[in-house]
């Protein structure tokens, strides 16, 4: 097939041909984005019955939660590559059938190891936001792509917030298993939305899929991520806590060996350590770990017994409520993030949002009296995420290849993964250890939340140092994806 000269008329009549189909592909793919985020949330209001529920201990109960964090720690990369190889449309639908198969399985489920396998299936859906925003920048139009992103990006955080009320109002007023249903419900209706709405992208990677590096990834993962999870119950200075922490170290230099070696890897090393690349990868893991400190402290506080002298006593629905808005913060937030980012650079757009975070808990340890300042400091909060996540995926696409998007927004929502499991785990430290007696039960003390909020803000502190290292400022610029006939693409910015 031969090309025509361009003409004059031609980029008229090219945009005329181009259905408008901007609009409907961005609102189904962050409301993919939004339901896979629910996911993180889904689950908590059920965590003081699951015992009971599952017939199971306390501690075996905790695998309901801890298998979807693995299993989406996996699928991210990997779903990331899958895409950029084989159609990101394509790997996004069995991202979306993971969830919905795997929320079946957990509402059939009474039993732990059911639940178990449900919610490692209902992890691997964790691959739909990056795929979401690879195929963003294939399908879009420069003008569009910079609000698009960000508020891609943005719910992540977006569906964990707004996830919390209406899974504690569902576990309140109805049977524990109508919660999967919905969950089950709601992934259907992405992925026929999907099928109708969004179109698959004619940008392909080739090459072989990296099978050993996929499964050197996914152990090293496991290794460090269940470490990190578990360390706090099974004692940190234990021979297995230690061991897999070892493991862990051995296994990915193992695997970072054959990523150099071989041809077509998984992840790209050498595109990961670009300075651009690699400091935000860096910067997300301090986000990610800004942001689940807040899920963990202001619950807990809201929650406490108002006869502790700090606690707000109020319930998880309540709790749950206070927390909404910052949700809705983080997505109106997404808009006035793309114009920074278009206007100054996404490094600034991160170093702002890490600011606010910053702001928001510094807040906290004063302000923490009454349910009105709560709310107002999950906003603030709130609003400095938004900022930081929208921003992350421009600084990483500016930086590597068309046909890697995928992998390499999958490995930059790994890295907020790990921010998140680390948050988990040092924060339940802190707030297990600073107690105070209540009655015959010992509680997290007003200093031990105190203590919380220093550390999240520590955290975005060194994420704003990290973001001041990145290149320097401006406009960043995306290599333009290769364009089909009558759709739109993603062209140079800046």
């Amino acid at each position: 097939m031969t090309s025509s000269s361009p003409t004059p008329d031609a980029p008229d009549a090219a945009v005329a041909a181009r259905p408008p189909r901007s609009g409907p592909v961005v609102a189904v793919l962050a409301f993919g984005g939004i339901v896979v985020s629910l996911m993180q949330t889904l689950v908590v209001p059920l965590v003081p019955d699951l015992p009971a529920l599952l017939h199971t201990s306390a501690s075996d109960a905790s695998w309901a939660i801890t298998a979807t964090l693995l299993a989406g720690a996996v699928a991210t990369p990997v779903l990331g590559r899958l895409g950029d190889m084989y159609g990101k449309r394509r790997t996004l639908l069995l991202s979306l059938a993971m969830l919905v198969v795997g929320s079946v399985v957990c509402a059939l489920s009474d039993a732990l190891a059911p639940m178990i396998v449900g919610r490692a299936l209902q992890g691997f859906s964790a691959g739909v936001i990056p795929l979401g925003i690879s195929i963003m920048r294939d399908e879009l139009p420069a003008e569009r792509l910079g609000s698009a992103m960000a508020l891609m990006s943005s719910s992540l955080g977006v569906g964990g917030a707004l996830g919390l009320p209406g899974a504690a109002a569902l576990a309140e007023h109805a049977d524990w298993h109508v919660l999967f249903w919905v969950s089950a419900g709601l992934g259907a209706v992405v992925i026929a939305l999907v099928l109708a709405l969004v179109p698959e992208s004619s940008v392909r990677g080739g090459g072989r899929f990296d099978l050993v590096g996929a499964v050197g990834l996914s152990i090293g993962l496991l290794c460090l991520l269940l470490a990190i999870s578990k360390g706090a119950d099974w004692g940190w200075a234990d021979g297995v806590t230690l061991g897999l922490f070892g493991a862990a170290v051995v296994v990915l230099l193992l695997w970072g060996r054959w990523e150099l070696r071989v041809s077509g890897p998984l992840v790209d090393l050498r595109t990961t350590a670009r300075r651009q690349v690699l400091l935000t990868n860096l910067a997300s893991i301090v986000i990610g770990f800004a942001m689940f400190g807040m899920s963990l402290v202001l619950p807990q506080l809201l929650q406490m017994p108002e006869a502790t002298g700090y606690g707000l006593g109020r319930s998880m629905m309540t709790a749950g409520l206070c927390l909404g808005p910052s949700g809705l913060v983080m997505m109106a937030i997404s808009p006035l993030s793309a114009r920074i980012t278009g206007t100054w650079g996404p490094k600034v757009s991160l170093m702002l949002g890490a600011g606010v975070i910053a702001v928001g808990y510094g807040m906290g340890v004063f302000l923490m009296d009454a349910v009105w300042q709560i709310v107002i400091i999950s906003c603030v909060i709130g609003a400095g995420i938004g900022l930081a996540y929208s921003a992350m995926p421009a600084l990483i696409m500016s930086a590597v290849p068309v046909s890697e998007t995928g992998a390499a927004n999958g490995l930059n929502t790994l890295m907020r993964s790990i921010g998140t499991s680390t948050a988990s785990a040092v924060v339940g430290v802190v707030l297990a250890h600073m107690t105070t007696a209540f009655g015959p039960y010992q509680v997290p003390s007003l200093n031990g939340f105190r203590t919380a909020f220093v550390i999240g803000g520590g955290a975005a502190l060194v994420a704003l140092a990290v973001a001041a290292l990145l290149p320097g400022r401006g406009p960043a610029r995306l290599t333009a994806a290769p364009q089909r006939p009558g759709t739109p693409r993603a062209v140079a910015r800046g």
